[in-house]
């Protein structure tokens, strides 16, 4: 039987029918809800990574103020006259080591915030040139400073880096030196002695762009010039 012309256009018509306004709403839908979920992928990934860089920031600044602290710190006592302070012979007078003193200058268990030294920066000096040899370190509003040339200089950067906590203890050991002869009336109680020494420095701060993220470090620095005192009988 025949097929009209009018039957096939109608039935064409009907196979080539588009979405229905429902199915089209379906399908924005599980769209939108595919975006969301990527959405709030890439935004956790985005705080997370940015997290990962602040708490890394933060802890190299704090290494690197503890690294430089120690590196300072460590020349302590250095004395460019040095052999006039060495016992010769029987002789029982020598120099004293103009920058052997520190503040602190004594052992405690309470911990300060500042520690100030000096260091020869000459080949035979004998006093100390304050304005260019006197060296320090402090926590002063927010920021680790460091003595330079008599004046105080920020250490770390307080647009990124707020230092809460800079403590410094000092911890000793002294030995008694040998002399050729005894003491007045015999023993050794008068012999020189000298003090070993050792800071221990704890530093902490948090990004000032999110106190949370907030890290500390402590090191160790054993001065390597001994402070000396007294001296031998004559």
């Amino acid at each position: 039987m025949p097929v009209s012309s009018g039957s096939l256009g109608h039935g064409a018509a009907r196979c080539t029918r588009g979405l229905s306004l429902v199915e089209m709403m379906v399908g924005i839908a599980v769209g939108m809800m595919v975006v969301a979920g990527a959405s709030f992928v890439a935004v956790n990934q985005i705080g997370e990574n940015r997290q990962l860089f602040l708490e890394t920031q933060v802890q190299q600044d704090l290494r690197a103020a503890a690294d430089m602290v120690a590196r300072d710190l460590r020349r302590a006592g250095y004395w460019g006259a040095a052999e006039s302070g060495v016992w010769v012979g029987d002789a029982p007078a020598v120099a004293s080591n103009p920058y052997a003193a520190t503040t602190p200058g004594a052992a405690a268990s309470v911990p300060v915030s500042e520690v100030t030294f000096a260091y020869s920066r000459g080949t035979e000096d004998d006093s100390i040139d304050d304005a260019q040899e006197g060296f320090g370190f402090k926590l002063d509003a927010g920021a680790l400073k460091m003595r330079i040339g008599g004046a105080w200089q920020a250490l770390t950067d307080t647009n990124v880096l707020e230092v809460t906590r800079f403590d410094v203890v000092l911890q000793t050991q002294t030995l008694q030196q040998h002399c050729y002869k005894e003491c007045v009336g015999g023993g050794t109680a008068c012999w020189p002695t000298e003090t070993v020494r050792r800071f221990v420095i704890d530093i902490a701060g948090h990004a000032v762009t999110d106190p949370a993220v907030a890290r500390s470090v402590r090191d160790s620095v054993r001065l390597r010039n001994d402070a000396t005192t007294g001296a031998c009988p004559a």
